[in-house]
């Protein structure tokens, strides 16, 4: 892929610390002073073990642009999402004198991103965070959005804060060393955005089979830049989630249930996969879809080797964890569903039976 220039997305809120740009290129490191301005000192680089040498590249390039430089070393993965976690960072924001004007910057997938934005935004009650997402999954999705959350025993993003970061920078060079299971559950999000929002997505996935495979590729930049602009808008119109943002969550009720089932040990984008396949069949099953638009959902998710079905006797355990998902409102449980491609809606469920039912369409 030719290194095109920097594709700048802007993310717009109610007031002008909600504002913040979402940049696509390379070798955009370089941004972070102007970005943070001459008042900041100190900047945290939060990592997880498994990029302990890009955490180091970032902070030695921070010390070069004339920041004092700290390092959190965080577990990986989901590992990272916990309590006890955002308290070691607090820690070392406390131990090293981080003020208001200090910042942090958040390197890794989506559940670094997560915990990262969670520990700004409860240090001194705000400081700015910078994502630099290495996961397909972080850029398309967790880092872009101003959503901050760690898990409990109860289930997955059950604590957490709104805190737009000051920029996300998604830095294509990454994706190099993403393992391609990585770069194609990554996908799954990019497939939610095609059906809630741009069918364009959903023809390039099923036009370029063989470039979607390569991190690289055109065809990949440009999933990944339609699938940030879907989510800019949607944020920019409702940042937290009290109308349009919840189409966000198509596939999420039954795909963060299943991820709390495997111990956080599937994949984000896996889980959400089956989510997506019972989704459109739960809005088969509502009336409001047609059998082709089902049939596309399972084709696409399997052409990229992702799940599109679970095991039938986990469903008691799911529809338990369902109801403390933080979608639910009282008893009812509320599921995002599609009255076509880009025409998502909410549906609320006026009985279990139906989803039982619908379960059986994808159990295994």
């Amino acid at each position: 892929m030719s290194e095109a220039p920097t594709t700048v997305i802007s993310v717009t809120g109610n007031q002008p610390s909600e504002n913040y740009d979402v940049l696509v290129g390379h070798n955009l490191l370089g941004e972070i002073p102007g970005i943070l301005g001459p008042r900041t000192q100190r900047i945290l680089v939060i990592h997880p073990r498994a990029l302990r040498s890009t955490g180091e590249l970032v902070m030695d390039q921070m010390r070069t642009a004339g920041f004092d430089a700290f390092s959190a070393e965080i577990p990986d993965a989901e590992e990272g999402k916990h309590i006890q976690v955002a308290a070691f960072c607090w820690q070392v924001l406390g131990q090293n004198d981080f003020t208001r004007t200090d910042a942090i910057i958040a390197v890794g997938g989506g559940a670094v991103t997560d915990l990262a934005g969670f520990v700004a935004a409860t240090w001194l009650r705000g400081v700015r965070v910078i994502h630099v997402p290495t996961t397909l999954l972080g850029m398309v999705d967790a880092a872009v959005g101003g959503k901050t959350g760690i898990n409990t025993a109860e289930g997955k993003n059950l604590v957490g804060a709104f805190h737009p970061p000051a920029a996300v920078l998604c830095e294509l060079g990454v994706l190099r060393t993403l393992p391609l299971n990585e770069l194609l559950t990554g996908m799954a999000e990019v497939i939610k955005c095609g059906f809630i929002a741009d069918p364009v997505i959903l023809d390039l996935l099923e036009a370029k089979p063989g470039e979607i495979r390569d991190s690289q590729s055109d065809v990949v930049r440009e999933l990944i830049e339609r699938s940030i602009r879907v989510k800019a808008k949607v944020v920019s119109e409702d940042l937290k989630e009290s109308g349009r943002r919840e189409f966000l969550n198509y596939g999420h009720t039954l795909g963060h249930a299943i991820e709390h089932a495997e111990r956080y040990q599937w994949r984000h984008g896996a889980a959400v996969a089956v989510g997506m396949v019972f989704a459109a069949e739960l809005s088969l099953a509502a009336g409001y879809l047609d059998e082709a638009t089902v049939e596309r959902t399972r084709t696409i998710c399997a052409a990229l080797d992702l799940p599109t079905s679970y095991p039938a006797d986990r469903w008691p355990k799911l529809l338990e964890t369902m109801r403390r998902d933080k979608k639910a409102r009282g008893n009812m449980l509320r599921f995002v569903v599609l009255e076509g491609v880009g025409r998502p809606r909410i549906y609320e469920v006026p009985d279990d039976s139906i989803l039982f039912m619908t379960y059986q369409e994808i159990a295994a």
